[in-house]
C-alpha cells in the first residue's frame, strides 16, 4: 500500500536536485545555535526548554533566526506536517552544503519515528535525536544537562502568555494516532514542579498559562492513582501574577466533572475548553477506539453547558476516516449544525503506518476528504458569524497580543492565541500596551473577528 507522503517521496526530490558541494567556511569565535520549531505547542515547549539549557551553558541561541548550528525540532504527526519537516531538513542541508551553516541536527517527532530511514536517506544531517534525547542532544552541542533548571524556559511566545506542558506521551489507544509511537506512554509532571514553573513564568511577566498535554484529563493517574487535573488547577490559581489559565486537549471519555466546577467557580480559569471529539458516528468512534458514542458525546456536551453555561467549547474533527460513507458524513454535518460549537477545526484523515487504523482500507479519495473539510468549515463559518453577531454591544475583558497595521489585536477569555477569534481595536486614536488587559465594547463582527472600542 502506498503511503502518500512517506518519507521517501520527499527524499527523492532532494536526491534529484542535489547540488555539487561547495567548500564550507567555518565561523570564527562563538557559535550561534538556531533552534527551528515545527508542529504543535508541545514542540514549542520542548524547544523553549532546550534553549534555556543552552543559554545556561553559556551558548548563544536564537529561535528561528540565523546561526552557525541549526537544530530542527520536527513534527511527524500527519502527512502535511511530515512534508513540512522533511522540506525544512532538506533546505538546511542545502544551506550546509553551500557553506551557510556548519552543522544540522534534527530532533522531535519525525526523527523519533523515522530515524533509521532519515539516517539512510539524508546522511548529510550531522545527528538525529528522538523526543526524549535532550541530554544527548545537549552533549553534541557542547552543553551539559542541568537538572537544577526545572521550570526554566527561554519562552518564544510573547512574554504575557506561555504554554505549560503538564504531561508527556499518551496511553490512549486511538486507532488513527501515531503520537504514542513518537512520544511514548503517559508521564505526568508532579504538581509541585508545575507550580514552581508557573511561579517562574509569573515573575517574568506571564499573565496567561495554557495547559497542554496529549490528554489533560489523564493527568495524575500514573503519579497519584487518580485524575488530578482539578487538584493541579486549585494549586495553579494560587500563583500570584497569573490571571488566566486555559485548558487545551481534553479527552472526552472519563472526563473529570470536578474540573467543570472549578472552571465555573474560579475566575482565573478561563471559561474555555479544547476537547477534540474527532467524529460523532458511533461506528466510526468505535473503530477509532475513542471509548464513546454519539449519545455519550452529546450527554457530555450537555453536562458542559449545564455546569458552565457560558463556556466556549473548541473541538477538532477528522473527515475521511475509513468507512466514512456519505451518510455518516451527513450525520457529522447535522451534528455540527446542531451543537453550534464556539470554535472548530477540521482535518483530513491521514493513513499512518503502524497505527491501528492502518490495516483498514483508506477508501475515501483525497479530493473527497478535502471537499468534506470545506463543507464543515463553511458551516462552522456561518455558525461563528451568528455567534459573533450576538456579541455586538457587549463588553469583554481582552488581553492584547500584538499590533498589526492600524489595529491592536486582542483576545477574550474564550479565545486561544493563533487558533481562535481575535478582537481588533483601531490604533488611530487609541493606545493599548501589548500584554495588558483592557475592557472592550464590541461594535461590529465578522466570521472570525470582532471589532470594538475601549470603554
Amino acid at each position: 500500500m502506498v503511503i502518500i507522503f512517506h518519507i521517501y517521496s520527499f527524499i527523492i526530490l532532494y536526491l534529484c536536485t542535489l547540488k555539487i558541494k561547495t567548500m564550507r567556511t567555518k565561523s570564527v569565535g562563538k557559535k550561534k545555535i538556531n533552534v527551528v520549531t515545527l508542529g504543535c505547542s508541545k514542540n514549542v515547549y520542548d524547544s523553549e526548554v532546550l534553549m534555556s539549557q543552552l543559554k545556561a551553558n553559556g551558548k548563544e541561541v536564537v529561535h528561528e533566526g540565523r546561526g552557525d548550528i541549526v537544530v530542527i525540532n520536527t513534527c511527524g504527526f500527519i502527512d502535511n506536517a511530515k512534508e513540512e519537516s522533511i522540506n525544512t531538513i532538506l533546505d538546511y542541508v542545502d544551506a550546509k552544503n553551500r557553506g551557510e551553516v556548519e552543522k544540522v541536527f534534527v530532533t522531535g517527532c519525525l526523527s523519533e519515528r523515522y530515524k533509521p530511514d532519515l539516517i539512510k536517506e539524508i546522511p548529510d544531517v550531522d545527528q538525529y535525536f528522538g523526543t526524549r534525547d535532550l541530554p544527548i542532544l545537549l552533549k553534541h552541542l557542547g552543553a551539559d544537562y542541568k537538572h537544577e533548571l526545572v521550570g526554566e524556559r527561554l519562552t518564544t511566545t510573547p512574554k504575557h502568555y506561555a504554554y505549560l506542558k503538564i504531561s508527556e506521551g499518551c496511553d490512549r489507544p486511538c486507532s488513527f494516532c501515531a503520537i504514542p509511537l513518537m512520544r511514548g506512554g503517559h508521564i505526568s509532571t508532579p504538581i509541585e514542579k508545575l507550580v514552581l514553573e508557573t511561579q517562574k513564568l509569573a515573575k517574568k511577566g506571564t499573565k496567561e498559562i495554557i495547559l497542554i498535554a496529549q490528554d489533560l484529563t489523564y493527568y495524575g493517574l500514573d503519579l497519584y492513582k487518580k485524575r488530578a487535573l482539578g487538584e493541579l488547577l486549585k494549586e495553579l490559581v494560587k500563583v500570584e501574577g497569573i490571571e488566566w489559565i486555559r485548558l487545551h486537549y481534553a479527552f472526552p471519555s472519563g472526563f473529570p466533572e470536578d474540573v467543570l466546577d472549578i472552571i465555573r467557580e474560579e475566575p482565573k480559569v478561563c471559561n474555555y475548553i479544547d476537547i477534540p471529539l474527532q467524529h460523532i458516528n458511533s461506528d466510526l468512534l468505535k473503530s477509532m477506539k475513542r471509548g464513546t458514542t454519539h449519545e455519550k458525546t452529546n450527554a457530555l456536551l450537555a453536562k458542559f453547558r449545564e455546569k458552565v453555561p457560558d463556556m466556549a467549547v473548541r473541538t477538532t474533527l477528522i473527515v475521511g476516516y475509513p468507512g466514512e460513507t456519505e451518510e455518516r458524513f451527513q450525520e457529522l454535518k447535522d451534528w455540527v449544525r446542531e451543537q453550534k460549537f464556539d470554535r472548530l477545526g477540521c482535518f483530513t484523515y491521514s493513513h499512518e503506518e503502524n497505527t491501528g487504523a492502518y490495516v483498514l482500507e483508506d477508501d475515501i479519495p483525497q479530493e473527497v476528504k478535502e471537499a468534506r473539510v470545506e463543507e464543515i468549515m463553511e458551516l462552522q463559518s456561518q455558525i461563528s458569524w451568528e455567534k459573533n453577531q450576538e456579541k455586538i454591544g457587549k463588553t469583554f475583558r481582552c488581553i492584547f497580543d500584538r499590533k498589526e497595521g492600524n489595529y491592536f489585536i486582542g483576545r477574550t477569555e474564550f479565545d486561544s492565541p493563533d487558533v481562535d477569534n481575535t478582537v481588533l481595536v483601531s490604533a488611530d486614536e487609541t493606545y493599548i500596551s501589548i500584554g495588558e488587559f483592557a475592557e472592550v465594547k464590541i461594535t461590529s463582527a465578522e466570521e472570525f473577528d470582532l471589532y470594538g472600542e475601549l470603554v
